[in-house]
């Protein structure tokens, strides 16, 4: 218990910090309506070029995966700092790159607020995750939950979770993907997801966790290169003075010192403010194949170097994303080569950055980011087609079906075909979705995840007293409030099933949702007095060593 109060210390610390800077940007992400662009030769060009290397890579990793542990964990071979572009690549996104530079260019500094938000998130996973997790599982965060938990009810609920969050998340990449393609490629949507699906496929159906991990980085790179350059170029355009180019972004934009000052995006509601920086920081630690990635290295040590070195990249971007979004405005703002005849910037908000690029770099740089922006949504999805079917191939078949007896072979296999079924199903979503908007998609997944899998997760490592019952019953309750409360949100009552006015009244469910998971856990775990729950805690003991120490945990879980 001791343990488990000090963690509760940090996260306090963690929120104190998000109430430090209480204002909040919603929906840093590719959505609304977008306007086709010209075809961009340069773009298409650049991605061919990433799209055949990549390939190339994954003919070479395809040679290193025989087996499922090279399948679903690259063997632990992925060394922390490659690990860690990895990791960052899955947040330095395009709807970060494009979404958060499109909302602070229009509402300035508030804007920023979701990039915080992350951070302090990865500083959480770094003090009480990253250790303990490496040291429990070997091939899902599903195999942490259940260490020493009884019977496979706990692994079954967690598994749909699982399944759950990475198909909402999946389907708002998928979106994303068609409508980059319209904004910047000038092709159709479908178009789009095709390509997307496509290449998913191959990467993880051949190269498994070796290939993903590798498209990750490479895109981790560009993009991070390509923000420096935009971030740089636009200093220099002001003597590299961040002050004379803020004051000159003020002269401009109607906002005036208002664009530097906090208050403007939910400054009506502190509880706004509050849940969409608590579903962004604590969504990231139940994400599964954000987690999975920690049983790509070697050992404990090796995941949190990983997280830490995670951090560091990623605050390194959004340093350039702030300079981006709030520089833009001094070279766009009002400027007519970038405003349609209506008025507005042409293609959108979400065009900032890339208008940003092709006023400083050309439009060869125009097609090197766009290019940029495109990969990173295909190795979002290569990781979390990789989540899947082994959420699919290891927790529901290998260890629920076969009561942990499964052929390896068999289970390998059942992961490709896994894979080829999600690719299939990727491209219907992605039809299905696509006038939806992308940013309530992704709320989905970010909400069940920081309500039911980060809850539970953070009980099963540091609380003695959780058992089975308490996990399967609360985390089904939570689970299912969690969609209520979603449906009856403004982003569902209203805006898609047309109601005149919502009846939960704020963004996303989380500040509510994530301490009753925490409650509901904890009282049906209490009042378990079965022999069973005795058994459960009673192997808290060896489950706390091995997560200290790390002994036995190149072995299979233990269910």
């Amino acid at each position: 218990m001791h343990n488990f109060i000090k963690c509760l210390g940090y996260i306090g610390l963690a929120m104190l910090s998000l109430f430090a800077v209480s204002i909040s940007a919603y929906g840093a992400s590719i959505e609304g309506s977008v306007e086709k662009q010209e075809t961009n030769i340069y773009a298409i060009s650049i991605f061919l070029i990433f799209a055949l290397s990549t390939l190339g890579i994954t003919w070479w990793a395809a040679r290193r995966t025989k087996t499922k542990e090279a399948f679903y964990t690259a063997s632990g071979g992925v060394t922390p700092m490659q690990n860690a572009l990895a990791i960052a690549g899955d947040f330095m996104s395009a709807a970060t790159l494009l979404g958060i530079t499109g909302l602070m260019f229009f509402r300035g500094y508030d804007g920023y607020i979701l990039s915080f938000s992350i951070v302090v998130g990865w500083a959480i996973m770094l003090m009480i995750i990253a250790e303990r997790f490496r040291n429990l599982g070997r091939f899902t965060f599903v195999d942490v939950i259940s260490y020493r938990l009884e019977g496979h009810s706990v692994r079954i609920l967690m598994a749909a979770c699982s399944l759950v969050v990475i198909v909402f998340y999946l389907i708002g990449q998928m979106v994303g993907a068609g409508k980059l393609i319209q904004l910047l490629f000038g092709l159709d949507y479908i178009y789009a997801i095709i390509i997307v699906s496509a290449l998913m496929v191959l990467y993880v159906t051949f190269g498994g966790m070796i290939a993903t991990t590798w498209v990750q980085m490479i895109k981790a790179v560009l993009l991070l290169g390509g923000g420096a350059f935009i971030a740089f170029a636009l200093l220099a355009k002001f003597n590299f003075s961040f002050s004379e180019m803020l004051q000159a972004s003020v002269n401009v934009h109607p906002k005036g010192q208002a664009l530097l000052e906090p208050g403007g995006w939910l400054k009506k509601s502190s509880l706004n403010v509050w849940t969409v920086g608590l579903t962004m920081c604590f969504g990231i630690l139940g994400l599964p194949h954000v987690l999975m990635r920690f049983f790509t290295v070697k050992d404990a040590a090796g995941a949190r170097k990983s997280v830490a070195y995670a951090t560091l990249i990623m605050a390194l971007f959004y340093i350039f994303i702030l300079i981006i979004g709030l520089g833009a405005v001094a070279i766009l703002w009002g400027n007519p080569d970038y405003y349609d005849a209506s008025g507005n910037i042409i293609g959108g908000s979400n065009m900032v950055a890339l208008h940003a690029a092709k006023s400083l770099g050309g439009d060869l740089f125009l097609g090197f980011m766009s290019a940029v922006a495109f990969a990173t949504i295909l190795a979002v999805v290569a990781g979390l087609t990789l989540a899947a079917s082994a959420a699919i191939a290891h927790d529901l078949y290998a260890v629920v079906i076969k009561d942990g007896k499964a052929d390896p072979k068999t289970e390998l296999r059942i992961s490709k075909i896994s894979v080829l079924v999600i690719g299939a199903l990727s491209i219907v979503l992605g039809v299905v979705f696509e006038t939806q908007n992308i940013a309530v998609i992704t709320a989905f997944a970010l909400a069940i995840a920081a309500s039911v899998n980060f809850p539970l997760l953070l009980l099963s490592m540091y609380w003695r007293g959780l058992t089975s019952r308490g996990a399967v019953i609360g985390g089904t309750m939570t689970f299912v409030l969690t969609i209520i409360i979603i449906i009856f949100s403004d982003n569902i009552w209203v805006m898609v099933l047309g109601n005149e006015k919502a009846i939960f009244p704020y963004i996303y469910p989380t500040i509510f949702t994530m301490p009753a998971g925490f409650v509901l856990m904890w009282f049906f775990s209490t009042t378990d007095k079965s022999a069973k729950a005795n058994l459960e805690k009673s192997r808290f003991n060896e489950q706390f060593f091995r997560s200290e120490t790390g002994y036995g945990a190149d072995k299979a879980s233990k269910h």
